[in-house]
């Protein structure tokens, strides 16, 4: 058999691009490498955090992101609650939950986490879950994508040494040229395989650290992980987590030995919002939303005289709602308003359902009295703007944001009610300001920057003298991001 030379040198120019490509990439005149640390020299703080945004926004485009600011609320809590205890908590991180039941999390460049929802319907414990979440932001923390990327480079020049004699071989002789390919193919497998099973074994021990120190149970983690290797025994194919994150038996022992040598004796709380928010994950699973009644009705029967019925009663609501059994949905949110009138996601799925039945009026009063008792609850303050604004009443609702983006992180959801309400207003101007953020904050630094300089052009209206000072400031910011963008290869 006749191995082309030709073929083999063009497989190997683009599996050394592939190698390289990154790391080459990452390497810039903005490179801040942190001392003592090689990794920074591989891929930039700055190099990261933007791969990290590009990664992101192909994800809100390819992937089913839940938008659910209650989901999203928690999911970060959980998130913050670890990374505040983590040793590098000056780490970005974003945190977001896919709408897909299959049982999964990642982690990405520049601190991006994300969390399948199967992963949190079949977890039993909070612990549990924050077990998972821990594990991938000890990928982020210790650095594993930037040293991955590093080994790539190191193994280089070796590797395109032996690559080089493999093909040298090849041209005299061509069985003999196959098997030192293959083995220089294998080598670099097997040196991938070793480097990945080191760091899951590095996040596994950092991610019980980071359980133990925020407080959670840290026998959440080898707790999920035994659930999900008995569970792959009986299915014909693998959680799509033990794909990404290979198990062993001794991996799990490991595991287990760790969290045994914290404080057994300690008593460690679950969070009600956790049992609430995988309740209505539940609810929302079910593509025909009577099955999911039905699940929660045999639910509500079995827990009625146990703890557990708060959250079976909640996801029985949220059933019914998507069932549109608005009466069968009062009665149930009404009961659990009975036990705690000042519950936040009892109080918020009562003014929904009111707004489902079009009953805007009753909705807002709900959100008014709840605007009191918590002003700056990001869930509360989403909710109450889009339920102004299906109520018509666009300045209100520009106001609400005003006020809460005052003192408070905003995001892509705020810009875009924002550009909603400011339209709607009548302030065309502002809206397209607001507009202009929105898109810098989904990656397309270009199109804020078109959004900005067309609003200066444009004949009427004209932005006032304040509102052109801070468009030029705004524009002058975007344009040097764009820049910067461009010089790490980011965009064209």
């Amino acid at each position: 058999m006749t191995i082309p030379v030709k073929r083999i040198l063009r497989h190997f120019i683009l599996f050394m691009l592939a190698a390289l490509g990154p790391a080459a990439g990452a390497v810039t005149s903005l490179n801040l490498p942190d001392i003592g640390d090689s990794t920074g020299t591989i891929m930039s703080p700055e190099y990261e955090r933007r791969l990290g945004q590009a990664f992101l926004n192909q994800i809100r485009h390819q992937a089913d992101i839940i938008n659910d600011p209650e989901v999203e609320t928690y999911i970060r809590s959980i998130g913050y609650r670890l990374v505040s205890n983590s040793d590098n908590n000056t780490q970005l991180f974003t945190f977001f939950v896919i709408n897909d039941p299959q049982i999964n999390a990642f982690a990405a460049p520049g601190g991006i986490v994300g969390i399948n929802s199967g992963t949190i319907i079949n977890s039993a414990t909070e612990s549990e879950l924050a077990g998972v979440m821990a594990h991938e932001i000890s990928h982020v923390t210790q650095k594993h994508m930037a040293r991955s990327a590093e080994m790539s480079q190191k193994m280089s020049i070796p590797l395109m040494a032996a690559m080089l004699g493999a093909i040298l071989v090849a041209s005299q002789n061509p069985e003999a040229g196959k098997a030192a390919l293959m083995a220089v193919q294998g080598g670099m497998a097997q040196a991938q395989i070793n480097f990945t099973r080191e760091n899951e074994e590095e996040a596994d021990r950092v991610g019980m650290q980071l359980l133990a120190r925020s407080d959670f149970n840290p026998e959440g983690m080898p707790d999920f992980f035994q659930k999900l290797q008995q569970n792959s025994r009986y299915t014909a194919q693998a959680p799509e987590f033990l794909r990404t994150h290979p198990l062993t038996t001794n991996r799990i022992a490991d595991s287990r030995a760790r969290a045994e040598s914290y404080p057994i004796s300690k008593h460690y709380e679950e969070s009600r919002m956790y049992g609430l928010i995988r309740a209505k994950l539940i609810a929302r699973s079910y593509k025909n939303p009577n099955e999911a009644v039905a699940y929660f009705r045999d639910e509500v029967a079995k827990k009625e005289y146990t703890d557990d019925i708060r959250e079976a009663r909640y996801g029985y609501a949220i059933a019914l709602m998507r069932a549109a059994q608005y009466s069968k949905a009062r009665e149930q949110l009404d009961a659990l308003l009975a036990t705690d009138n000042e519950n936040t996601t009892y109080l918020l799925a009562r003014a929904n359902l009111e707004v489902q039945e079009g009953n805007f009026g009753n909705a807002l009063q709900i959100y008014a009295h709840m605007n009191k008792l918590y002003p700056d609850y990001r869930p509360l303050v989403l909710a109450y703007t889009e339920t102004l604004l299906s109520a018509k009443r666009p300045k209100e609702a520009r106001d609400l944001l005003k006020r809460y983006g005052k003192y408070n992180d905003t995001d892509i959801v705020y810009y875009n009610y924002l550009a909603r309400a400011e339209a709607e207003a009548g302030n065309p101007v502002e809206s397209s300001i607001a507009n202009a953020e929105y898109y810098y904050l989904t990656g397309e630094t270009r199109v804020a920057i078109e959004q900005l300089k067309y609003v200066l052009r444009q004949p009427t209206p004209r932005p006032d003298y304040y509102q052109s000072e801070r468009i030029q400031s705004r524009l002058a910011f975007y344009e040097q991001e764009l820049e910067i963008e461009k010089d790490l290869k980011l965009v064209r």
